[in-house]
């Protein structure tokens, strides 16, 4: 889990610099140098501290743009190209299938689904599909979402001009909302030799309750 990650990597980093014990302190502290050494050590310290505390904030931003940089776990490819998309063409001859899916976390109470279980879509064309989420309980939930796409490879071309992932959502008690998905498949992908035989395409959702402490997993391989 990236959250996990990166507090292990500030482990890492605050076990790089020695520790003190009360002899070696006093030892530093015999001598004029000893004491400003003994300081900067602190210095770096709490500097590391607070580098892992800032990185701790930013894993959500950071694991998006990772994922979305490299297609990883299936994730879909950052960003469009809105020149591309206002001259690409359909792909008569291809009709991918492309099935929606919905999952919850642990602790996550909102029902959450797929407004349509799929839809047919050309490479070329955009596309409009919605989940429906609802919060059941007398409390408000913030919820905060992360996706993939199967088969993995698929993900370099299933481009998303609107989404809600990644992208913290608040509903009061018994709150309904309609979530559009706004995407299309890369003309590219009929060129591909590994996508010559896929005609399914499923994407997948899963809402948890953004909270302190929150481990948002990296993308599961658990649709196929």
């Amino acid at each position: 889990m990236l959250f996990g990650g990166l507090r292990a990597w500030g482990s890492i980093c605050l076990r790089s610099f020695p520790a003190f014990s009360a002899r070696n302190f006093r030892h530093f502290s015999s001598n004029s140098g000893g004491r400003k050494s003994g300081s900067s050590t602190v210095y770096y310290v709490a500097a590391a501290g607070v580098l892992t505390l800032g990185l701790s904030y930013a894993a959500v931003p950071l694991y998006r743009m990772f994922c979305q940089a490299y297609s990883y776990g299936g994730t879909t490819a950052a960003g469009h190209d809105k020149e591309k998309v206002a001259s690409m063409s359909a792909v008569e001859n291809r009709v991918i299938k492309i099935k929606f899916n919905a999952d919850l976390g642990a602790s996550m109470r909102w029902n959450f689904k797929p407004q349509q279980p799929e839809i047919l879509v050309k490479p070329g064309e955009t596309a409009l599909a919605f989940y429906k989420a609802r919060n059941p309980t007398d409390r408000p939930v913030i919820g905060i979402s992360t996706y993939n796409v199967v088969p993995f490879e698929a993900g370099q071309y299933f481009n998303k001009i609107q989404c809600f992932c990644f992208e913290e959502q608040m509903l009061n008690p018994n709150e309904e909302v309609d979530m559009p998905v706004f995407f299309y498949i890369d003309p590219e992908f009929v060129s591909d030799p590994r996508m010559e035989y896929v005609e399914t395409i499923t994407l997948s959702y899963t809402f948890f309750e953004a909270r302190e402490g929150l481990k948002l997993p990296l993308p599961n391989h658990q649709y196929r």
